[in-house]
């Protein structure tokens, strides 16, 4: 079997969609389902649900949906996360964005061990399983078999959480790259992220200081800048609280709405 691998950005993530703004819909979309992971630490034995509104100005333009919860894969503990993104309102007459994501990780290792991406994009569809083999560095891709992959392969899902439970938020200095294997639909890369230090935001729920994250990304014909995109995570509980994005037409804005753990609404973050 062979490795094939790329350079990964984020705006290379749904390079078939050729509407622009369409395109950062579907990518703000799967980029809060890939930071939202970072919202434990450990074997998930509770359930947690994180609830994003996907704001334009003023108008809201969808939503996005992530829940944690403890579960067995092939005998072994392991954490289930289900990521659901999707238009509303207006924006889902005109565009119609549907995507789930899941990924299964070792509870120990929080390396991904079976990976599904389901995607409703108007007419556009995309389905694919993915079946990790940590132990012998390859994988079994529904669309594309077996191959060998690079070690300690991450997938679009499970990348932010293992980046957390690795330690490189504390360990790499500010303004320093990190740079990660990870597969996405069946396309393996690398992503980039960079650790830009800590601010305090304003949220819904009051105040939060955060890590202040940001992957790679090429300005394109949709970003005002490279630098155009900004993630906060609460230093406290590691919870995503905020998502910006620097558009050439204004600022899209990703908002925490709701904190749930076991049906019951967190507010300290």
């Amino acid at each position: 079997m062979k490795t094939r691998l790329h350079t990964l950005t984020i705006t290379s993530i749904q390079n078939i969609r050729p509407n622009p703004l369409k395109t950062m819909i579907g990518s703000i979309l799967l980029i809060l389902v890939l930071f939202g992971v970072t919202v434990s630490k450990t074997y998930a034995r509770n359930t947690t649900e994180i609830i994003f509104n996907l704001k334009y100005g003023m108008m809201k333009g969808g939503e996005a949906k992530m829940i944690v919860r403890d579960t067995v894969f092939n005998g072994k503990k392991a954490i289930h996360y289900y990521m659901e993104g999707k238009t509303t309102g207006v924006t889902d007459v005109i565009f119609k964005v549907h995507d789930i994501y899941e990924s299964i990780v070792d509870a120990e290792t929080h390396l991904p061990m079976k990976a599904i991406r389901n995607i409703k994009e108007r007419s556009y569809r995309y389905y694919n399983e993915v079946y990790f083999y940590q132990n012998n560095d390859s994988i079994y891709s529904k669309r594309t078999g077996g191959i060998k992959v690079p070690h300690e392969l991450t997938d679009i899902i499970s990348v932010l959480f293992y980046f957390v439970n690795r330690n490189y938020i504390h360990n790499i200095e500010e303004g320093k790259l990190v740079v990660l294997p990870v597969i996405n639909g069946h396309d393996i890369g690398q992503i980039k992220i960079k650790h830009s230090g800590i601010q305090t935001v304003d949220t819904g729920m009051g105040k939060v200081e955060c890590y202040l994250l940001s992957p790679e990304i090429e300005k394109g014909k949709v970003l005002k800048r490279s630098d155009g995109l900004s993630f906060f995570i609460s230093k406290k509980n590691k919870v995503p609280v905020l998502l910006d994005i620097d558009l050439r037409v204004g600022t899209l804005r990703a908002v925490i709405d709701s904190y749930k753990v076991n049906g019951k609404k967190i507010t300290n973050l």
